[in-house]
């Protein structure tokens, strides 16, 4: 179907069925899309798409512009990601297929399944949340660095270069990182290294339109530069942080960092509508149930109903309830426990699950159980998305977990110390920041991975690119992506329509169904409440940043509801 034709269509619809993203705070729809031939990029922030974009002027890479990417999103967005977290990547390599990355934080060796309850087995408040005992063991430095090793052209020093600048000559405060400071001002405010960079004298965070620089942070940089790897994990950074750790009773030390490795892994692979769906594997939940929810889906021909009819919401919705109760009991770093992923994604499983579906009824959470899926088996986050003309992808999605992590700035390198321990379940049952459940197969563990929801994906028809998305969130990215991937490739809505439509999410518990502006109209709201679901209008914070190739012309969208920049040459 034509563009043209499917824009008029578009238009016809009642807003019960479809609606579309305004134009935020007198922003026009073109600040958010862009088109080109020879390359595209859409990340979370203006100076990481231009930096991507001087990698490619320089002539080189996908992974040269990722990695820069990598470092000057860390400057730019210290609330969300930073040299103190880590992530995943995914990278299309033309001709050789998807490879993935996993540079996910580890648990300590010195850590142990009850060490954030107390006595009385009680969860110790906001312990895995603020401060030292929050941070796992950081593994961005390690994952970037060797995703350039292997397939870079660009020396590392011009790489580095932008991030270094923007650390050294700073930037102005925007609107969300002046929201992530006022937020966590507090926790800030406990330590004087993140206090003298994020907050005033008085202890009042920095505000929109004022300056902030990262002059330590550029330092570090400098030293990666001239190090590489061994200049974060070894050396006088890495003294910095076990010091700071064994000051504040913390359990990071020299053993945890010289340790740290990164893992290439499997990806998660599906397929929906012919075409192959690539993601995150564990332990990351996201890309095994990006996949079981298309594959859920795909039976029920959506397409029929309308992009956003009350049935597909309600068979969306079903479908994200049955995948989060399979997170919450099977899902865990592979490496330490079984993971059925070939089951829960197989077509045969989703049948099953598609079966339990009751056509005009919501389930309620207690309704909801975790499927067998083992006889089928054999076996606060940033975005960023780059495609180039001959097929070279890279998705990848990194974080310090919620809005300036663990708040914790390690002394003299500007480092904002992640606090991803909280993605462990502190015990079987315990909800996480995002109020996801815990199983026992996340329970803490010395050098253990905790679950993620991180999805970067790659969809390819014949080994060429289709689209490449990811977005942040905690665990709303995983249904976030799964529903942009049904408006663009089941629904057939253009890029910028697909990212731009109202979304949902369910995942079990809590019981009842989140909807991020904009808002469905009421006329819609009270059919799904005449089914039995819970309305909860809240914003789901996605932030989805993607690419598609059509007809060879490279289309980037990075979500009107954020401060990113879709740009490409």
């Amino acid at each position: 179907m034509k563009i043209k034709t499917l824009v008029i269509i578009l238009m016809t619809l009642s807003c019960s069925r479809l609606q579309i993203v305004d134009p935020l705070a007198g922003h026009k729809r073109q600040e958010y899309e862009a088109s080109s031939e020879n390359y595209m990029i859409s990340t979370q922030g203006v100076y990481s798409s231009k930096a991507g974009k001087k990698m490619f002027e320089l002539g080189g890479n996908a992974v040269d512009a990722a990695t820069a990417i990598s470092f000057v999103i860390s400057v730019e967005r210290p609330q969300s990601t930073g040299l103190g977290g880590g992530g995943f990547m995914l990278i299309n390599i033309p001709g050789s297929g998807v490879k993935a990355i996993d540079f996910r934080e580890k648990a300590p060796l010195k850590a142990y399944e009850k060490m954030y309850l107390d006595k009385d087995g009680k969860e110790i408040p906001r312990m895995s949340l603020d401060g030292i005992h929050a941070g796992g063991v950081p593994g961005l430095v390690a994952g970037v660095l060797e995703a350039h090793s292997r397939y870079g052209k660009l020396p590392i020093e011009k790489v580095l270069a932008p991030a270094i600048e923007l650390a050294e000559k700073g930037f102005d405060v925007y609107p969300e990182l002046a929201f992530a400071l006022n937020h966590r001002k507090k926790v800030l405010a406990r330590f004087p290294s993140s206090k003298a960079i994020f907050l005033h004298s008085d202890g009042t965070p920095l505000i929109v339109g004022e300056k902030i620089f990262q002059k330590d942070l550029a330092k570090t940089l400098k030293t990666i530069v001239k190090k590489g790897k061994n200049g974060f994990y070894r050396g006088w950074v890495a003294k910095a942080i076990v010091k700071e750790s064994k000051k504040r009773g913390g359990f990071i030390r020299y053993g945890d960092l010289r340790r740290y490795n990164v893992k290439w892994r499997e990806p998660v692979v599906g397929k929906y509508k012919g075409l192959d769906i690539y993601s995150m594997s564990p332990p990351s939940s996201g890309g095994v149930h990006v996949v079981q929810i298309l594959n859920i889906l795909e039976g029920l021909e959506l397409k029929k109903f309308g992009p956003q009819s009350p049935k597909s919401i309600h068979y969306t919705a079903s479908a994200m309830q049955l995948a989060f109760a399979d997170r919450a009991k099977y899902l865990g770093d592979a490496d330490f426990v079984k993971v059925p992923v070939k089951g829960l994604t197989s077509k045969a499983y989703a049948k099953e699950l598609r079966a339990q579906i009751q056509p005009n009824t919501a389930k309620k959470m207690k309704a909801v159980d975790h499927g067998n899926p083992f006889p089928y088996e054999s076996s606060e986050t940033t975005h960023f998305t780059v495609m180039d003309r001959y097929g070279f992808v890279v998705s990848s999605t990194q974080t310090i977990n919620g809005l300036m992590g663990s708040g914790l700035v390690i002394p003299g390198t500007g480092i904002v110390l992640n606090n991803e321990m909280d993605d462990f379940a502190t015990k079987v049952g315990a909800k996480n920041l995002f109020g996801a459940v815990g199983g026992e197969k996340n329970l803490v563990e010395s050098e253990k991975r905790p679950l993620s929801s991180m999805s970067p994906t790659i969809v390819l028809n014949k080994g060429k690119p289709v689209i490449a998305l990811g977005t942040p969130s905690g665990t709303r990215i995983l249904t976030c992506v799964a529903q942009v991937l049904l408006n663009y490739l089941e629904h057939e809505l253009p890029l910028y329509e697909s990212v731009a439509a109202t979304r949902i999410h369910h995942q079990w518990y809590p019981d009842s169904i989140r909807i991020g502006p904009p808002y469905f109209n009421d006329k819609l709201l009270n059919r799904l409440k005449g089914i039995g679901y819970k309305i909860n209008k809240s914003p789901l914070h996605c932030r989805i940043q993607a690419i598609s190739n059509e007809e060879g012309k490279l289309h980037g969208v990075s979500d009107p509801r954020g401060e990113g920049l879709s740009i490409g040459g």
